[in-house]
């Protein structure tokens, strides 16, 4: 079968149109046609290859909604069915039976999973997962807006599990963008305490209508000051290098700092930071099928949907032009009209 898709053809160039032979449906594998394809950071990066492990041409989009389309023969009685609307994330492949996979912990796969981007992404009219990625979508949810939930969302979703956060928390959110305006709508609805940090006095209306109860000037130390021993869980999603300080310094006993955002400088940890108070510093990536299916469960139950602009997948380049510059409100999502 041959699929249309749009690809970065070297490093840093505008995307064209891109048509490839898929071959034969592996066994395990599940065909999707697309609908939508959000727009991440990370398809930036690895068609920039900032990371240096871009392989050309990049077709890149890993936050798809769309309908099964064919299925490999391993495939077959494992829940899902063609015509079956479903998502498919920034993992694509895992190999089922190491010890991360065997224990739940697919996205540390020992024998390396797979990212969609390296698979032959959704910014196409079809992509290919391995069926256990196949994330079956709940038959109320939003399909318009659905797509970042399975990256973004999955990424601020998964501390919130890690850390135990219920609606006793009390829990601080760094960077109210892409992914951290994601964060306060999930804790709004698990009824968590939510303290926005932003930069950005003019989103304060917006940061709060999402759910957040405070909104705090992260460039303020006085304000930030002001906040210690509060918190049980701090969120970074931030790339960019911050005094973390003042934020270790806000953490409750048994806080945690959690990063998410990839900043490339280390963290400066003072020791005591951490020993006063049993405090600890911690990351994720993303999250597993399991994950992913009990997060489109409670978007969809509690009526959780990002903030979304749209563009036509034929004017990819300017949705892609839009995101670089900042421009995008909170998260674009791609309509495929191929």
């Amino acid at each position: 079968m041959k699929i249309k898709s749009y690809a970065a053809m070297n490093a840093g160039e505008a995307l064209v149109p891109f048509e490839y032979e898929a071959g034969p449906l592996a066994a395990e594998e599940v065909q999707v046609e697309v609908d939508y394809c959000g727009v991440c950071h990370s398809d930036l990066s690895m068609i920039d290859n900032e990371w240096g492990i871009s392989s050309f041409p990049v077709i890149a989009g890993h936050e798809v909604i769309g309908r099964i389309s064919a299925m490999g023969d391993a495939a077959q009685n494992k829940g899902l069915k063609v015509g079956q609307r479903v998502g498919i994330g920034w993992t694509a492949k895992s190999c089922q039976h190491c010890n991360a996979c065997i224990n739940g912990e697919q996205v540390n796969c020992e024998n390396g999973s797979v990212p969609t981007i390296m698979n032959k992404g959704g910014f196409a009219s079809h992509l290919r997962a391995d069926w256990q990625w196949v994330i079956p979508l709940p038959e109320s949810m939003d399909i318009t807006t659905a797509g970042p939930l399975l990256c973004g969302g999955i990424t601020v979703f998964k501390p919130l599990l890690m850390h135990n956060i219920n609606a006793t928390s009390r829990v601080g959110v760094i960077g109210i963008g892409g992914l951290g305006h994601m964060a306060i709508k999930l804790l709004r609805a698990m009824g968590a305490e939510v303290t926005a940090f932003s930069s950005n006095a003019s989103k304060t209306e917006s940061i709060l209508a999402m759910g957040a109860d405070r909104v705090v000037n992260s460039r303020d130390p006085q304000a930030l000051n002001a906040l210690a021993g509060q918190f049980d869980l701090i969120i970074s999603t931030v790339a960019v290098d911050l005094d973390w300080q003042p934020y270790f310094q806000a953490l409750a006993p048994h806080g945690k700092f959690h990063t998410v955002g990839a900043v490339m400088k280390p963290f400066e940890v003072p020791a005591f930071s951490l020993i006063m108070g049993d405090r600890a510093v911690t990351g994720s990536s993303t999250g597993s099928p399991g994950q992913l299916r009990s997060l489109m469960k409670l978007a969809s139950r509690a009526d959780v949907a990002p903030t979304v602009e749209a563009f036509p997948m034929s004017k990819i380049n300017d949705a892609l032009d839009h995101v670089r510059a900042g421009k995008a409100n909170y998260r674009v999502v791609l309509k495929a009209d191929f």
